[in-house]
Protein backbone atom coordinates (compact mmCIF):
# COMPACT_ATOMS: atom_id res chain seq x y z
CA UNK A 1 0.00 0.00 0.00
CA UNK A 2 1.44 3.18 -1.26
CA UNK A 3 2.54 5.89 1.92
CA UNK A 4 -0.04 8.22 2.09
CA UNK A 5 1.04 12.01 1.28
CA UNK A 6 -1.67 14.42 1.85
CA UNK A 7 -2.81 17.39 -0.69
CA UNK A 8 -0.28 20.47 -0.63
CA UNK A 9 2.40 18.52 1.60
CA UNK A 10 5.94 19.78 1.21
CA UNK A 11 6.74 15.95 0.30
CA UNK A 12 4.62 16.21 -2.72
CA UNK A 13 6.50 19.27 -3.53
CA UNK A 14 9.85 17.84 -3.23
CA UNK A 15 9.22 14.85 -4.82
CA UNK A 16 6.73 15.34 -7.57
CA UNK A 17 8.29 18.54 -8.82
CA UNK A 18 11.12 16.83 -9.38
CA UNK A 19 9.92 14.08 -11.60
CA UNK A 20 7.95 16.26 -13.85
CA UNK A 21 11.32 17.74 -14.48
CA UNK A 22 13.04 14.28 -14.79
CA UNK A 23 10.41 13.17 -16.85
CA UNK A 24 10.50 16.01 -18.99
CA UNK A 25 14.32 15.98 -19.27
CA UNK A 26 14.52 12.35 -20.38
CA UNK A 27 11.41 12.17 -22.51
CA UNK A 28 12.92 11.55 -26.37
CA UNK A 29 12.64 14.90 -28.07
CA UNK A 30 14.32 17.32 -29.92
CA UNK A 31 15.90 18.72 -27.57
CA UNK A 32 17.09 15.74 -25.81
CA UNK A 33 19.51 14.55 -28.46
CA UNK A 34 20.67 17.41 -28.87
CA UNK A 35 21.57 18.18 -25.19
CA UNK A 36 25.43 17.03 -24.42
CA UNK A 37 26.24 14.96 -20.96
CA UNK A 38 27.17 16.66 -17.78
CA UNK A 39 30.63 17.32 -17.25
CA UNK A 40 33.11 14.74 -16.41
CA UNK A 41 35.46 14.98 -13.34
CA UNK A 42 38.05 17.44 -13.59
CA UNK A 43 35.94 19.95 -15.71
CA UNK A 44 35.58 22.18 -12.48
CA UNK A 45 33.59 25.39 -13.32
CA UNK A 46 31.63 23.73 -15.31
CA UNK A 47 30.68 20.71 -12.64
CA UNK A 48 29.69 23.96 -10.37
CA UNK A 49 27.89 25.58 -12.90
CA UNK A 50 25.99 22.06 -13.48
CA UNK A 51 26.84 22.86 -17.66
CA UNK A 52 26.68 20.02 -20.03
CA UNK A 53 29.13 19.58 -22.40
CA UNK A 54 29.95 22.01 -24.94
CA UNK A 55 30.53 20.32 -27.67
CA UNK A 56 26.98 19.75 -28.25
CA UNK A 57 24.16 22.32 -29.98
CA UNK A 58 22.46 22.86 -26.85
CA UNK A 59 24.22 23.78 -23.35
CA UNK A 60 21.91 22.98 -20.36
CA UNK A 61 23.31 25.48 -17.26
CA UNK A 62 21.68 24.25 -13.79
CA UNK A 63 22.59 27.75 -11.95
CA UNK A 64 21.13 27.02 -8.73
CA UNK A 65 21.77 30.40 -7.34
CA UNK A 66 19.37 32.35 -9.60
CA UNK A 67 15.50 32.76 -9.90
CA UNK A 68 13.07 34.38 -11.39
CA UNK A 69 14.18 37.84 -13.56
CA UNK A 70 17.97 37.17 -12.85
CA UNK A 71 20.26 36.75 -15.52
CA UNK A 72 23.09 33.98 -16.64
CA UNK A 73 26.60 35.53 -17.90
CA UNK A 74 27.57 33.01 -20.96
CA UNK A 75 31.03 33.84 -22.47
CA UNK A 76 32.61 33.21 -25.81
CA UNK A 77 36.15 33.56 -26.48
CA UNK A 78 37.11 34.66 -29.81
CA UNK A 79 40.28 33.26 -31.57
CA UNK A 80 43.91 34.39 -31.04
CA UNK A 81 45.72 36.32 -33.63
CA UNK A 82 48.78 37.70 -34.40
CA UNK A 83 52.03 36.98 -36.50
CA UNK A 84 54.61 34.20 -34.00
CA UNK A 85 57.55 36.01 -32.80
CA UNK A 86 60.83 34.29 -34.73
CA UNK A 87 63.71 33.49 -32.96
CA UNK A 88 65.55 35.61 -30.00
CA UNK A 89 63.09 38.48 -30.50
CA UNK A 90 61.96 39.76 -27.75
CA UNK A 91 58.04 38.88 -27.36
CA UNK A 92 57.72 41.70 -24.69
CA UNK A 93 54.71 43.84 -25.74
CA UNK A 94 53.58 41.63 -28.56
CA UNK A 95 51.01 39.10 -26.76
CA UNK A 96 48.20 38.54 -28.35
CA UNK A 97 45.25 39.98 -27.15
CA UNK A 98 42.27 37.45 -25.36
CA UNK A 99 39.11 38.83 -26.14
CA UNK A 100 35.21 38.00 -25.46
CA UNK A 101 31.76 38.22 -25.99
CA UNK A 102 29.32 38.13 -23.60
CA UNK A 103 26.06 38.00 -23.72
CA UNK A 104 23.23 37.37 -20.84
CA UNK A 105 20.30 34.75 -20.27
CA UNK A 106 17.57 35.69 -18.57
CA UNK A 107 15.36 33.81 -16.63
CA UNK A 108 11.55 33.40 -15.51
CA UNK A 109 8.87 31.12 -14.30
CA UNK A 110 6.76 29.37 -16.54
CA UNK A 111 3.65 27.17 -15.24
CA UNK A 112 1.00 24.59 -16.02
CA UNK A 113 -1.69 23.18 -14.20
CA UNK A 114 -4.78 20.26 -14.06
CA UNK A 115 -7.90 20.77 -13.06
CA UNK A 116 -8.51 16.95 -12.04
CA UNK A 117 -12.39 17.70 -12.04
CA UNK A 118 -15.03 16.81 -9.30
CA UNK A 119 -16.16 13.64 -10.54
CA UNK A 120 -12.31 11.76 -11.23
CA UNK A 121 -11.32 13.18 -7.61
CA UNK A 122 -14.43 10.99 -6.34
CA UNK A 123 -13.26 7.65 -8.11
CA UNK A 124 -9.23 7.80 -8.24
CA UNK A 125 -7.07 8.47 -4.91
CA UNK A 126 -5.00 11.58 -4.90
CA UNK A 127 -1.93 9.01 -5.85
CA UNK A 128 -3.72 7.87 -9.41
CA UNK A 129 -4.62 11.77 -9.22
CA UNK A 130 -0.86 12.69 -9.13
CA UNK A 131 0.17 9.89 -11.62
CA UNK A 132 -2.42 11.22 -14.37
CA UNK A 133 -1.09 15.09 -13.43
CA UNK A 134 2.35 14.26 -13.82
CA UNK A 135 2.11 12.51 -16.74
CA UNK A 136 0.05 14.65 -18.72
CA UNK A 137 2.30 17.70 -17.53
CA UNK A 138 5.60 15.94 -18.35
CA UNK A 139 4.13 15.97 -21.36
CA UNK A 140 2.94 19.30 -22.24
CA UNK A 141 6.42 21.17 -20.62
CA UNK A 142 8.83 18.49 -22.51
CA UNK A 143 6.98 20.14 -25.95
CA UNK A 144 6.87 23.64 -24.62
CA UNK A 145 10.85 22.94 -23.76
CA UNK A 146 11.14 21.50 -27.70
CA UNK A 147 9.18 24.14 -29.26
CA UNK A 148 10.75 27.10 -27.39
CA UNK A 149 14.38 25.57 -28.48
CA UNK A 150 12.97 25.41 -32.07
CA UNK A 151 12.24 28.66 -32.28
CA UNK A 152 14.83 29.93 -30.73
CA UNK A 153 17.94 28.24 -32.57
CA UNK A 154 15.60 29.42 -36.18
CA UNK A 155 14.89 32.75 -35.32
CA UNK A 156 11.32 32.79 -35.59
CA UNK A 157 8.26 31.14 -34.72
CA UNK A 158 6.84 30.36 -37.94
CA UNK A 159 3.06 30.19 -38.80
CA UNK A 160 2.13 26.54 -38.66
CA UNK A 161 -0.37 26.10 -36.06
CA UNK A 162 -0.82 22.01 -35.15
CA UNK A 163 -2.88 21.29 -32.24
CA UNK A 164 0.64 20.28 -30.26
CA UNK A 165 1.72 23.54 -30.22
CA UNK A 166 2.13 25.34 -26.61
CA UNK A 167 4.50 28.20 -27.99
CA UNK A 168 1.61 30.84 -29.61
CA UNK A 169 2.35 32.82 -32.84
CA UNK A 170 4.88 36.12 -32.80
CA UNK A 171 1.60 38.04 -33.06
CA UNK A 172 0.16 37.04 -29.45
CA UNK A 173 0.47 38.81 -26.94
CA UNK A 174 1.84 37.16 -24.51
CA UNK A 175 4.60 35.76 -27.00
CA UNK A 176 7.89 37.87 -25.75
CA UNK A 177 6.90 36.81 -22.19
CA UNK A 178 6.89 33.06 -22.86
CA UNK A 179 10.26 33.31 -24.82
CA UNK A 180 11.44 34.70 -22.24
CA UNK A 181 15.00 36.16 -24.11
CA UNK A 182 14.72 37.71 -27.85
CA UNK A 183 14.10 35.69 -30.39
CA UNK A 184 16.50 36.68 -33.30
CA UNK A 185 16.34 35.96 -36.38
CA UNK A 186 19.07 34.14 -38.41
CA UNK A 187 22.03 36.79 -38.59
CA UNK A 188 23.28 37.44 -42.23
CA UNK A 189 26.27 35.53 -42.11
CA UNK A 190 24.38 32.27 -40.59
CA UNK A 191 21.16 32.79 -43.31
CA UNK A 192 21.24 30.58 -46.30
CA UNK A 193 18.37 29.90 -48.92
CA UNK A 194 18.13 27.22 -51.49
CA UNK A 195 18.57 27.53 -54.96
CA UNK A 196 19.93 30.83 -56.26
CA UNK A 197 17.51 32.70 -54.47
CA UNK A 198 19.17 35.83 -51.55
CA UNK A 199 15.80 36.11 -49.58
CA UNK A 200 12.61 34.96 -49.15
CA UNK A 201 11.53 37.73 -51.18
CA UNK A 202 12.77 36.24 -53.94
CA UNK A 203 12.53 32.08 -53.35
CA UNK A 204 11.33 30.87 -56.88
CA UNK A 205 9.51 27.64 -57.13
CA UNK A 206 12.19 25.72 -58.34
CA UNK A 207 13.77 26.68 -55.23
CA UNK A 208 13.23 23.36 -53.60
CA UNK A 209 16.14 21.74 -50.82
CA UNK A 210 18.59 19.65 -52.69
CA UNK A 211 21.84 17.72 -52.29
CA UNK A 212 23.61 20.84 -54.80
CA UNK A 213 22.54 22.53 -52.09
CA UNK A 214 23.71 20.84 -48.77
CA UNK A 215 27.12 20.80 -50.46
CA UNK A 216 27.15 24.56 -51.57
CA UNK A 217 26.25 25.32 -48.08
CA UNK A 218 29.34 22.74 -46.58
CA UNK A 219 31.84 24.69 -48.98
CA UNK A 220 30.62 27.99 -47.52
CA UNK A 221 31.28 26.74 -43.74
CA UNK A 222 34.55 25.23 -44.59
CA UNK A 223 35.30 28.58 -45.77
CA UNK A 224 34.07 30.75 -42.82
CA UNK A 225 36.79 32.59 -40.73
CA UNK A 226 34.78 31.38 -38.08
CA UNK A 227 32.71 28.39 -39.34
CA UNK A 228 30.24 26.62 -36.58
CA UNK A 229 32.42 24.68 -34.12
CA UNK A 230 31.31 20.65 -34.88
CA UNK A 231 29.45 18.08 -32.72
CA UNK A 232 31.68 15.85 -30.77
CA UNK A 233 30.01 12.45 -29.48
CA UNK A 234 31.48 9.73 -27.82
CA UNK A 235 32.97 6.68 -29.83
CA UNK A 236 32.92 8.85 -32.91
CA UNK A 237 36.33 7.71 -34.21
CA UNK A 238 35.54 10.83 -37.49
CA UNK A 239 35.39 13.09 -35.47
CA UNK A 240 38.51 15.26 -35.94
CA UNK A 241 39.20 14.28 -39.60
CA UNK A 242 35.87 14.48 -41.13
CA UNK A 243 33.65 17.46 -38.58
CA UNK A 244 29.80 16.43 -37.67
CA UNK A 245 26.81 18.93 -38.00
CA UNK A 246 23.19 18.24 -37.94
CA UNK A 247 20.71 19.70 -40.54
CA UNK A 248 16.69 19.37 -39.20
CA UNK A 249 14.95 19.72 -42.07
CA UNK A 250 10.76 19.62 -42.26
CA UNK A 251 9.00 16.46 -43.18
CA UNK A 252 8.16 18.83 -46.60
CA UNK A 253 11.78 19.72 -47.66
CA UNK A 254 12.77 15.95 -46.40
CA UNK A 255 9.96 14.93 -49.18
CA UNK A 256 11.07 16.84 -52.21
CA UNK A 257 14.91 16.47 -50.95
CA UNK A 258 14.42 12.70 -51.58
CA UNK A 259 11.49 13.57 -55.18
CA UNK A 260 14.87 15.52 -56.40
CA UNK A 261 17.48 13.07 -56.01
CA UNK A 262 18.53 10.15 -57.59
CA UNK A 263 17.69 6.45 -56.56
CA UNK A 264 21.45 6.00 -56.45
CA UNK A 265 21.96 8.97 -54.55
CA UNK A 266 19.76 8.07 -51.99
CA UNK A 267 20.55 4.74 -51.30
CA UNK A 268 24.39 6.64 -50.88
CA UNK A 269 22.91 9.55 -48.19
CA UNK A 270 20.81 6.65 -46.18
CA UNK A 271 23.68 4.33 -45.85
CA UNK A 272 26.63 7.36 -45.31
CA UNK A 273 24.65 7.87 -42.24
CA UNK A 274 24.69 4.37 -40.87
CA UNK A 275 28.01 4.10 -41.75
CA UNK A 276 29.29 6.87 -39.55
CA UNK A 277 27.53 5.83 -36.77
CA UNK A 278 29.30 2.10 -36.70
CA UNK A 279 30.79 1.85 -33.69
CA UNK A 280 29.10 3.97 -31.51
CA UNK A 281 25.18 4.73 -30.47
CA UNK A 282 24.02 8.11 -30.06
CA UNK A 283 20.47 9.24 -30.25
CA UNK A 284 20.82 11.56 -33.34
CA UNK A 285 21.33 8.39 -35.59
CA UNK A 286 18.49 6.69 -34.81
CA UNK A 287 15.48 6.35 -37.03
CA UNK A 288 15.68 6.69 -40.64
CA UNK A 289 18.54 9.91 -41.12
CA UNK A 290 20.44 10.44 -44.20
CA UNK A 291 24.32 11.98 -44.43
CA UNK A 292 25.49 14.51 -47.20
CA UNK A 293 29.25 15.82 -46.89
CA UNK A 294 29.18 15.01 -43.48
CA UNK A 295 26.26 16.65 -42.34
CA UNK A 296 23.64 14.29 -40.81
CA UNK A 297 19.97 15.39 -41.67
CA UNK A 298 16.92 14.23 -40.09
CA UNK A 299 13.63 15.46 -40.04
CA UNK A 300 11.63 17.05 -37.39
CA UNK A 301 8.73 16.64 -36.15
CA UNK A 302 7.63 20.49 -36.36
CA UNK A 303 8.09 23.07 -38.90
CA UNK A 304 8.74 26.33 -38.98
CA UNK A 305 6.76 27.47 -42.00
CA UNK A 306 5.86 30.79 -43.75
CA UNK A 307 3.26 30.91 -46.45
CA UNK A 308 3.48 32.94 -49.37
CA UNK A 309 2.37 36.64 -48.26
CA UNK A 310 3.63 36.12 -44.72
CA UNK A 311 6.29 38.32 -43.19
CA UNK A 312 9.67 37.44 -41.98
CA UNK A 313 12.34 38.99 -40.16
CA UNK A 314 15.91 39.46 -41.90
CA UNK A 315 19.24 40.90 -41.13
CA UNK A 316 20.19 43.09 -43.90
CA UNK A 317 24.35 43.00 -44.66
CA UNK A 318 24.90 46.32 -43.03
CA UNK A 319 23.42 44.44 -39.39
CA UNK A 320 19.94 45.92 -39.63
CA UNK A 321 16.27 43.91 -39.19
CA UNK A 322 14.08 44.13 -41.98
CA UNK A 323 10.84 42.42 -43.00
CA UNK A 324 10.55 40.60 -46.31
CA UNK A 325 7.44 39.02 -47.80
CA UNK A 326 7.62 35.30 -48.70
CA UNK A 327 7.12 35.22 -52.42
CA UNK A 328 6.26 31.55 -51.93
CA UNK A 329 5.27 29.01 -49.55
CA UNK A 330 8.64 28.36 -47.40
CA UNK A 331 9.83 26.39 -44.70
CA UNK A 332 13.40 27.03 -42.81
CA UNK A 333 15.65 24.34 -42.16
CA UNK A 334 18.29 24.69 -39.04
CA UNK A 335 21.82 23.13 -39.51
CA UNK A 336 23.41 22.76 -36.20
CA UNK A 337 26.87 22.80 -34.58
CA UNK A 338 28.18 22.56 -30.94
CA UNK A 339 26.86 25.74 -28.74
CA UNK A 340 24.35 27.26 -30.52
CA UNK A 341 21.66 27.48 -27.79
CA UNK A 342 22.49 27.97 -24.17
CA UNK A 343 19.51 26.41 -21.70
CA UNK A 344 19.31 28.21 -17.93
CA UNK A 345 18.08 26.91 -15.41
CA UNK A 346 17.54 28.76 -11.75
CA UNK A 347 16.10 27.84 -8.66
CA UNK A 348 12.04 27.96 -7.70
CA UNK A 349 11.78 30.24 -4.82
CA UNK A 350 9.45 27.58 -2.91
CA UNK A 351 10.70 24.51 -3.94
CA UNK A 352 14.58 25.43 -3.95
CA UNK A 353 15.11 23.11 -7.38
CA UNK A 354 14.10 23.93 -10.52
CA UNK A 355 10.60 22.66 -10.55
CA UNK A 356 7.95 23.44 -8.30
CA UNK A 357 4.87 21.27 -7.44
CA UNK A 358 1.62 22.71 -5.63
CA UNK A 359 -1.56 21.04 -5.47
CA UNK A 360 -4.66 21.92 -3.78
CA UNK A 361 -8.04 21.45 -3.20
CA UNK A 362 -10.73 23.35 -5.00
CA UNK A 363 -14.82 23.30 -5.02
CA UNK A 364 -15.22 22.80 -1.25
CA UNK A 365 -12.81 19.76 -1.45
CA UNK A 366 -14.27 18.11 -4.72
CA UNK A 367 -11.76 18.37 -7.24
CA UNK A 368 -8.01 19.01 -6.63
CA UNK A 369 -6.23 21.64 -9.03
CA UNK A 370 -2.65 20.56 -9.57
CA UNK A 371 0.43 22.93 -10.90
CA UNK A 372 3.83 22.29 -11.99
CA UNK A 373 6.26 25.54 -12.27
CA UNK A 374 9.71 25.76 -13.99
CA UNK A 375 12.29 28.24 -13.76
CA UNK A 376 14.75 28.84 -16.31
CA UNK A 377 15.19 30.57 -19.80
CA UNK A 378 16.71 29.83 -22.96
CA UNK A 379 18.81 32.07 -25.71
CA UNK A 380 20.82 31.18 -29.35
CA UNK A 381 24.37 32.24 -28.75
CA UNK A 382 25.60 34.69 -30.72
CA UNK A 383 29.02 36.98 -30.62
CA UNK A 384 30.92 40.00 -32.17
CA UNK A 385 33.74 38.77 -34.26
CA UNK A 386 37.05 40.02 -33.99
CA UNK A 387 35.75 42.55 -37.21
CA UNK A 388 32.27 43.53 -35.27
CA UNK A 389 29.76 41.60 -37.00
CA UNK A 390 27.15 39.77 -35.03
CA UNK A 391 27.51 36.57 -35.86
CA UNK A 392 24.85 33.24 -34.50
CA UNK A 393 27.63 31.07 -33.30
CA UNK A 394 26.38 27.53 -33.57
CA UNK A 395 23.08 27.53 -36.20
CA UNK A 396 22.58 27.99 -39.43
CA UNK A 397 19.48 28.48 -41.35
CA UNK A 398 18.07 27.14 -44.68
CA UNK A 399 14.81 28.64 -46.35
CA UNK A 400 13.49 26.88 -49.08
CA UNK A 401 10.15 26.68 -51.35
CA UNK A 402 8.17 23.84 -49.81
CA UNK A 403 4.07 23.62 -51.13
CA UNK A 404 1.87 21.48 -49.29
CA UNK A 405 2.42 17.67 -50.65
CA UNK A 406 -0.61 16.72 -52.98
CA UNK A 407 -1.50 12.60 -53.12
Amino acid sequence: MPTSIPIGSPLARRVYGAAVFADTQRKPSFRKNLTGPAPKQGSAESKLRGQSSQDFPFVRVNDLEKTAGDTVTVDTFNIIQGKPVMGDAKIAGKMMALTFDSMDVSIDQYRGGVDSGGRMTQKRTVHNLRGIAKANLAGYFSRLEDQLCLTHVAGARGFEAGGDWVVPMETDPDFANIAVNAVNPPTFNRRFLAGTATSVANLATTDFLTLTDIDRIRAQIDEMPFPLQPIRIDGDADSDENPLFCLYVTSRQWHYLQTNTSAQNWRTFISNAHARSDGFNHPLFRGTPGMWNGILIKKMGRSVRFPAGSSVREYTLAGLITPAVCAVDTDRAVLLGAQALAEVYGRHGKSGHQADWSEIEVDHGNSVETVAAFMGGKSKIRFNDIDGVLTDHGVITIDSYAPAVTV
